[in-house]
């Protein structure tokens, strides 16, 4: 029979942040999905409104009212980022920088196409575009650390 090592079991976060403390983690967790299922909720919500509410200045707070949840987004990520270790926040930090790099010569190259013809694209796919490089540049980070 063959012998069984007992090693811990791996938690179920996600494996990129697996450095930091388990309660960093699921405190980071608990407050991403709670900010991107209020931003769900409330761009629905504006997106309803817009279509029937009447020309006015509040169609303007109404269009920007999912950017709200955004921002305690934007609040649990740094919190994240000053409770993780060095080079944790150093893996983070490479990686979005190839984020913002890969971003912009994405979105540059792209407008220039646009000159010759390409059709326009909605704004709101930068952050898809970001969020893919963000990916590609943590794992490649993380691989050159471990």
């Amino acid at each position: 029979m063959e012998k069984v090592e007992n090693t811990p079991r791996r938690s179920m976060l996600a494996d990129w942040c697996d450095t930091a403390p388990l309660e960093v983690r699921r405190r980071y967790l608990k407050g991403f999905l709670l900010s991107a299922a209020a931003y769900a909720v409330v761009l629905i919500v504006s997106v309803s409104m817009l279509r029937v509410m009447p020309q006015g200045p509040w169609r303007f707070a109404v269009a920007l009212s999912p950017m709200i949840p955004m921002f305690f987004l934007l609040r649990v990520y740094v919190r994240y980022l000053r409770q993780i270790d060095e080079l944790q926040r150093q893996i983070l930090l490479e990686g979005l920088g190839f984020a913002f790099a890969g971003t912009a010569l994405t979105t540059l190259g792209y407008g220039s196409l646009q000159a010759v013809g390409f059709p326009e694209l909605s704004w709101f796919l930068v952050w898809p575009i970001m969020s893919l490089y963000w990916a590609v540049g943590h794992s490649v980070a993380t691989r050159r650390y471990r």
